[in-house]
């Protein structure tokens, strides 16, 4: 009896605020997680309205190109979304498709941006990566892209 109430009030919700083709093209929500270089998108039903989306992690691997060695950064993702906004578990999956990438740290960052930008076409987008302290050194990189 819950489970049939439960999917009966989560259908009406969605039914409010969410259309049938916001779902259309999301292959990766609710399959079994693996990591995968793809990002999705759903469409911004607020598109005429400049609004600020910030998605944060600090748990981002990859590591040195040249020693192997693990790379920890917070990563902090903004952007001002114009018809698409970024499908949450999809961004999960493609930073952790880093995870074993031997990858330069201005590198990736960029590369983080770059994708962003393809997918979601976005009015404003900036990335930040906030590396942990190796070999003594800090290095946080910020990217930004502007329509």
């Amino acid at each position: 009896m819950v489970t049939r109430y439960t999917t009966y009030f989560s259908w009406e919700i969605m039914a409010k605020n969410t259309k049938k083709n916001d779902l259309a093209g999301l292959t990766l929500l609710g399959e079994p997680a693996k990591p995968v270089r793809k990002l999705e998108t759903f469409p911004n039903h607020n598109d005429s309205r400049d609004y600020v989306v910030t998605l944060q992690t600090e748990e981002f691997t990859c590591v040195c190109p040249k020693t192997g060695q693990p790379d920890f950064a917070k990563i902090k993702i903004q952007y001002i979304p114009d018809k698409k906004i970024i499908e949450s578990k999809s961004l999960k999956l493609y930073l952790w498709s880093f995870r074993d990438e031997g990858v330069f740290h201005e590198h990736v960052t960029n590369i983080i941006l770059d994708d962003l930008v393809a997918a979601l076409k976005p009015r404003w987008c900036k990335v930040s990566a906030e590396f942990a302290v190796r070999g003594g050194i800090g290095i946080t990189v910020e990217a930004e892209f502007k329509k």
